[in-house]
């Protein structure tokens, strides 16, 4: 079955079941399990190998620890505790309360967060835990839901890093550009302006970030997304409270202090920037052989090792911090523990994503769609097209976007070379644009997986409530990507993706001010 459209089944069974159920870990173990069965013509003791090896795999592989794992792991408790911290100290309340008194409105409460997640575009998953954790106080304060909240930061972490070239993803698609560019034996330009050159062909990094302003600023408010903004204004309730949020309500297991600051966030949050982004920087050059310059300590830093060593600083701060409070607190073991406890829903979905995405790879889903683009002739016009949307479709699948960089970027860049060379970099950048909307829409996606942790929005209201977006920013996406097929012509394209998504807006904008004033 690897290889073939049955591979395709794990990936579709979990999808059904995640929009039948809204249970996430059922319906990812769901996928795993079929998917073992598959691996192993349904024997029993094969698939019970197969599924101890894959969760085994994510923490002891050839022979050795798999520490970028279990340091992205020991990181997301680190954050947990910190978050506990943050929450004990009085330091999330005492800045919720002077970002009330500074921002004034909900519409400056829901700008903040989509203007953090463009400046923080060094890394998506430093970006989608630390937006959360400076904007969560000041949209809880507002009565924004914790679902839109996570929208928000989804879709600016990985637009931005996949357009910025001083980023973790940057660095790694300027690296593999190089070795595609002397496949081809494409000598008109280097990776570096390939890269540079790519940035306004990918619609839908555009698309998406205009969305999430247009959003902010008119209230474009649309399904279950509407449900959950209604609800956050009319009751307080800013997460569903059948289903409640991903990362625990702290502040119902212990008092805030009352003798808390906002510095008591401040500076741990500082901690954890500067920490993250020093050991990138010391990573990266420390992996580097000769000189470096800032795209190769960027190609070759090491985002897990530096962002557990950021989040070590930072709950060592915060604890210091916390412990020369005065007056009455909670006990610093108990904030210890209520800080992992509210980060272990995080860990068991990411951990099964991975198991699923490790199966998935093993039934060679990724190499099934990309030989139908290799085996699909059309007119060159429509090649961007219909590479966005295999691309969106892999990624959606395995949810990876690197992996559906890896497999579609050299497949891209051959097929255009050898049927219209000026469409190389046109493909290469849909590939780009294609897994980003494909990993907005995937449960399985670790990126969504963390934004919905950094926001404390239960995961699968995230995936749900963000699929209309996405959408609409994938369908604008795709009229650009054939008005640049059929013209050349790239910033006619992106202008019009663009004007496609402020229409939208608009309407929708109006539409609900409509419905308002009916009730």
């Amino acid at each position: 079955m690897e290889g073939t459209i049955y591979s395709l089944i794990p990936a579709l069974l979990m999808l059904v079941l995640v929009l039948a159920t809204r249970k996430v870990l059922l319906s990812l173990g769901a996928g795993v399990l079929i998917g073992a069965f598959m691996l192993h013509d349904f024997s029993i003791s094969q698939t019970a190998g197969e599924i101890w090896l894959v969760f085994r795999n994510i923490f002891y592989a050839d022979g050795a620890l798999n520490t970028g794992n279990l340091y992205l792991l020991i990181f997301l408790l680190l954050l947990g505790i910190v978050t506990a911290f943050l929450t004990a100290s009085g330091g999330s309340r005492a800045f919720g309360e002077w970002a009330i008194r500074k921002i004034k409105t909900r519409k400056g409460a829901q700008l903040m967060p989509a203007v953090l997640g463009v400046i923080i575009f060094i890394d998506d998953y430093f970006n989608s835990l630390a937006v959360g954790q400076i904007a969560r106080p000041l949209t809880d304060r507002h009565q924004i839901s914790r679902a839109k909240l996570a929208y928000f930061i989804d879709s600016t972490s990985a637009p931005i890093t996949v357009i910025s070239p001083i980023s973790s993803w940057g660095a790694y698609i300027i690296g593999t550009l190089g070795s595609i560019l002397a496949a081809n034996e494409i000598t008109d330009y280097g990776p570096l302006q390939a890269f540079v050159a790519m940035i306004p062909l990918n619609m839908y990094a555009f698309a998406a970030l205009l969305l999430v302003f247009l959003t902010a600023l008119l209230k474009v408010d649309i399904g279950l997304m509407k449900t959950h903004e209604n609800r956050a204004m009319e009751n307080g309730e800013l997460t569903d409270p059948e289903r409640g949020e991903i990362a625990g309500d702290l502040e119902q297991s212990f008092a805030a202090n009352e003798s808390g600051r906002i510095y008591h966030l401040i500076i741990p949050i500082l901690l954890l920037i500067a920490g993250t982004v020093a050991f990138m920087i010391g990573t990266g050059m420390d992996n580097t052989d000769g000189p470096a310059d800032v795209l190769d300590v960027f190609a070759n830093t090491d985002v897990n090792l530096s962002l557990f060593w950021g989040g070590l600083i930072a709950a060592l701060g915060a604890a210091i911090l916390y412990s020369v409070q005065d007056s009455s607190k909670t006990k610093i073991g108990k904030v210890f523990l209520e800080g992992i406890k509210a980060m272990l829903p995080a860990i068991y979905i990411l951990v099964l994503a991975w198991m699923i995405g490790s199966i998935i790879d093993s039934l060679a889903t990724g190499e099934y769609l990309a030989n139908l683009v290799q085996q699909t002739s059309l007119n060159s016009a429509f090649l961007p097209f219909l590479i966005f949307i295999v691309a969106g479709f892999m990624a959606l699948a395995t949810g990876t976007s690197w992996g559906t960089f890896g497999i579609m970027l050299p497949i891209a860049a051959e097929i255009a070379a050898l049927t219209d060379g000026q469409l190389v970099l046109p493909a290469m950048a849909a590939v780009l644009a294609g897994s980003v909307f494909g990993d907005h829409c995937s449960p399985i996606s670790d990126t969504s997986i963390l934004s919905s942790t950094g926001a404390g929005s239960n995961h699968i209201d995230h995936v749900l409530t963000q699929l209309p977006y996405a959408f609409i920013a994938a369908t604008a996406s795709v009229i650009g990507y054939l008005i640049l097929g059929i013209t050349g012509q790239t910033w006619i394209a992106l202008l019009l993706t663009l004007v496609l998504i402020m229409i939208t807006a608009i309407l929708i904008h109006k539409a609900n001010g409509k419905s308002s004033q009916h009730k």
